[in-house]
């Protein structure tokens, strides 16, 4: 749902468990980028030589979990330690990674604090939104 949200800037309230790969162009900072933009459901994502190849293929990550649902706030430790062996093992650069926590709209469902968000981020040196 972020991917479209942020691609057509629109809301899709349905959308299906399926992995795209997605390109978009947009001008940052007076400059063109082409982004590619690797969409993988949670439901899709394994340890293991396919998820291997999506970290090579990176530049960068962005780890969403819902607000709503601990299980997916809890495995991100373990995907960011498996990112940044797979991507800093190589080289000297720190590789960026945004955790993002999604359905803040969905306050009253909430089992995850912006706080615990917030200290997570900064004890694994990512970068920390919510957003609805």
């Amino acid at each position: 749902a972020l991917t479209v949200r942020f691609l057509t800037r629109r809301f899709i309230g349905e959308y299906g468990d399926m992995e795209f790969i997605y390109s978009h162009n947009l001008t940052v900072d007076g400059r063109e980028v082409l982004f590619h933009i690797w969409d993988v459901p949670n439901s899709q994502v394994e340890e293991g030589s396919s998820e291997e190849k999506r970290i090579q293929w990176a530049d960068s990550f962005v780890l969403v979990y819902s607000i709503c649902d601990r299980a997916s706030f809890n495995i991100l430790p373990l995907k960011i330690q498996f990112i940044k062996m797979a991507k800093e093992g190589q080289s000297q650069e720190k590789v960026p990674i945004v955790i993002v926590g999604n359905k803040r709209d969905l306050h009253h469902q909430r089992v995850v604090s912006s706080e615990e968000g917030r200290l997570l981020a900064l004890s694994l040196d990512c970068g920390f939104y919510e957003v609805s």
